[in-house]
């Protein structure tokens, strides 16, 4: 569920073997630094337990972790949980991590709740995202909060295929997926400057946080 370059001879990141290829190497494919919307809502909550959602290598769970969070991290590659669970150890905060495989597209609560439920650029197929955060929004525990960061579409990318191009999405298209017991308290496409390949670019993060009332 991936907006990378595309190149016909690339794996499919919208499907599970495709990051466990990716995932497969020895190199790290992430900075290891918690996402910036992240830290911004976050910071300000009481820790409790957490879930992130597409974790990938566990950066942002390593970061919940040492802010006094208990943490799922969940992702539907094992070679990526695996690579989480390994920083977890590395930073000294695996005592307070568990993983769990699953595909946000159709995974089932099973009866958890979290107070925090976040994911960052999980970008789905064919606008798929409404309805998975519909699905994160039913674990999210009475007086808990979702955060929900993406990119939101830009000229910055109309270098992707029709498809990848599809698969993003500003905050306000995710609103009619929220439930009635949530309120929303930050639905917005932040501005943020960005280093890659050498080069600064403005990008927008579709950021959508809301809580769900007691």
């Amino acid at each position: 569920m991936s907006h990378d370059h595309e190149q016909e001879s690339q794996p499919d990141y919208f499907e599970a073997p495709g990051w466990e290829e990716r995932y497969a190497g020895d190199g790290e494919i992430w900075s290891g630094r918690p996402n910036p919307q992240l830290v911004a809502e976050a910071q300000h909550l009481a820790p409790g337990t957490a879930l992130d959602v597409g974790c990938g290598e566990g950066g942002d769970v390593v970061w919940l972790a040492r802010q006094g969070w208990t943490v799922t991290g969940a992702d539907f590659s094992a070679n990526g949980l695996a690579r989480a669970a390994r920083h977890a150890e590395q930073a000294g905060v695996a005592d307070r991590t568990d993983w769990w495989q699953v595909d946000a597209r159709t995974f089932e609560p099973d009866g958890r709740e979290f107070d925090l439920v976040t994911t960052h650029f999980l970008h789905p197929p064919e606008a798929g995202m409404v309805d998975v955060t519909r699905r994160l929004a039913g674990v999210v525990a009475p007086g808990g909060h979702l955060l929900v960061v993406g990119h939101a579409p830009s000229e910055v990318f109309a270098h992707l295929d029709a498809a990848k191009a599809r698969a993003m999405w500003h905050a306000e298209d995710l609103r009619p997926a929220l439930p009635d017991d949530f309120e929303v308290l930050v639905c917005e496409d932040r501005p943020r400057t960005v280093e890659r390949e050498g080069r600064t670019m403005d990008v927008e993060d579709a950021t959508l946080l809301a809580r769900r009332r007691a």
